[in-house]
């Protein structure tokens, strides 16, 4: 089974930016999407950002115009670029193929923003 890792998590300042990379162990191509989501502390684990095998994409409210999610297919990583980020944004994120309906997560990656 394909295996996901996170990395690019790390403790910036308000209105900083970062790029989280998901990288496969294995093919990607057949994913049905690629999503990040993410878990602050005390919180239940939310969708951040989602792209689809046709290319769409969809995000949360609380990042749509800060986030772009992209998927590399050739290189089997998908990333998540951050811009403006605010304290809340604070949170392990997580990295989430879907193949054949049925899901598969990295272990995270924390991201500190700090006021």
């Amino acid at each position: 089974q394909v295996q996901l890792v996170e990395s690019g998590g790390d403790f910036v300042q308000a209105g900083g930016s970062l790029r989280l990379t998901c990288a496969a162990s294995g093919s990607i191509s057949n994913a049905e999407s690629a999503n990040w989501y993410r878990q602050p502390p005390g919180q239940q684990r939310e969708l951040v950002a989602q792209i689809t095998d046709g290319g769409m994409t969809y995000y949360a409210g609380s990042v749509n115009g800060r986030f772009t999610i992209a998927r590399v297919t050739a290189k089997n990583t998908v990333y998540l670029q951050m811009n403006s980020l605010k304290p809340e944004d604070t949170a392990v994120y997580y990295c989430n193929v879907v193949v054949d309906n049925r899901p598969i997560w990295g272990r995270g990656t924390q991201v500190t923003v700090s006021s």
